[in-house]
């Protein structure tokens, strides 16, 4: 299929892109990952006193779908919204003003059924805002700065989080509804600052003449086509099998409380310590990962040790049960997670197919990032039946190892030509064995 050429991008300087989109991203995920990371396991509590394991995993699950849909979609409609106030400071606003609303309405509801669709409505549109977010990187950065900028991009969520926890553990006094409108305020007015830096505007796509558009050109659309642009599933691939196992830090304040028979406040302390000491490892390695890799022109490396560090802390979590291991373990996990954030963040704005469906690519890159969100609570009860705490980790490291197999066919910088055509071989090779 042939590309289109866009004309007329606004370029925002790179210093001040960098801050608009670190300040108003950092405010929206301290206002999601907040709840999903603790906040939402003591609402279910509350709620469902009896029942919140599994009813916990159904809203997760339920809600990371949402995610799933909304991270392709948010970005295939803004790569669409072409309008003077910009394809992407249109959803940065929208995308967080939704999403902000529906935690509002999860901090008031008073059953399950209210939170599932306040939860739902909250991860699909602020995944609105974070797919227009990082389109920002393809659409404006040159590529030989992706992997800085990445690298930076990678602290925002240790970040984030760890001001959330740190925040939370200040407010335990406070009242549930007080938290969730603190969070819902802080979550829309970071993205609308953001837009007073970041430069956005109307730009003019140029469509090469088609005679005739084929059933397979039409799927592309939807998906890149596999067997042309190899290196995109494969990183799709890879991420969501080392997703898989990032997802188990999903389940620490539930750990807690079945697991070690901690109460809220002495869990809400522990999650605390656990998530500042991992977000600090994490915001070390996602800056200087980004870095090394910009400067030594290579990537592959990096994602092959993030891995291994992960499979690691995963495995601490499985064999020991005491609250310093979890921080260990934490702590590890930090160091890997943040160093593959920022140089897959970099290799992945290097292998988008199409540069005018920068969104949509990476909004599809990112459901590597949210599908797990949803399975690992969905599988999370059957493997806790099968055995217990140890077995829902091991699979989960099993995954990681699995996914960095899957790496091994992406194609190093400065080889994605070659590597594209080698891959579309191994592609249709496996397809053929299966």
């Amino acid at each position: 299929m042939a590309k289109a050429t866009i004309i007329g991008q606004t370029i925002t300087p790179f210093k001040r892109l960098t801050f608009g989109i670190m300040f108003g991203y950092a405010c929206m995920m301290l206002a999601l990952m907040t709840p999903a990371t603790l906040l939402l396991t003591f609402k279910m509590i509350e709620i469902d006193p009896n029942g919140y394991t599994s009813s916990y995993g159904l809203v997760s699950g339920v809600g990371a779908f949402f995610a799933l849909i909304g991270n392709p979609l948010g970005g295939a409609i803004s790569d669409r919204t072409n309008i003077r106030f910009g394809r992407r400071r249109t959803w940065i606003l929208l995308g967080p003003l939704f999403g902000c609303a529906a935690l509002l309405w999860v901090g008031f509801s008073t059953q399950i059924w209210q939170i599932f669709i306040g939860w739902a409505i909250a991860q699909l549109f602020f995944n609105f805002g974070m797919a227009a977010y990082t389109a920002l990187i393809p659409d404006q950065v040159k590529e030989e700065k992706q992997g800085t900028i990445s690298g930076m991009l990678g602290t925002v969520l240790p970040v984030a989080m760890a001001l959330g926890m740190v925040l939370m553990t200040a407010m335990t006094n406070a009242s549930s509804v007080t938290k969730w409108t603190l969070l819902a305020v802080i979550g829309i007015v970071g993205p609308v600052i953001s837009l007073f830096i970041i430069q956005d505007g109307k730009v003019q796509i140029v469509n090469a003449p088609q005679e005739k558009v084929s059933i397979g050109e039409k799927l592309s659309k939807i998906y890149p086509n596999p067997r042309k642009h190899p290196a995109f599933t494969w990183a799709v691939i890879s991420k969501f099998l080392l997703m898989m196992g990032y997802c188990s830090s999903l389940y620490l304040t539930v750990m807690l409380v079945n697991r070690m028979g901690y109460s809220e406040s002495a869990a809400t302390a522990s999650v605390a310590t656990i998530n500042i000491i991992s977000m600090i490892a994490m915001a070390v390695t996602s800056i200087f990962g980004g870095v090394l890799s910009d400067k030594f022109r290579k990537q592959k490396p990096f994602l092959y040790v993030s891995a291994l560090i992960i499979i690691v802390s995963i495995l601490i979590y499985a064999i020991f049960a005491h609250n310093t291991a979890f921080i260990i373990a934490s702590a590890i996990m930090g160091l890997g997670f943040g160093c593959f954030t920022a140089v897959d963040m970099a290799l992945v704005s290097r292998i988008l197919p199409n540069k005018e469906d920068a969104a949509k690519d990476f909004g599809i890159m990112n459901v590597a990032n949210a599908l797990p969100q949803s399975i690992v609570p969905a599988i999370a009860p059957l493997l806790l039946g099968i055995g217990g705490w140890p077995f829902f980790y091991i699979v989960l490291a099993v995954c990681v190892a699995i996914g960095m197999a899957a790496l091994k066919p992406l194609p190093e910088v400065g080889q994605h030509d070659h590597d594209d055509k080698a891959n579309s071989t191994s592609l249709e090779m496996g397809r053929s064995i299966s």
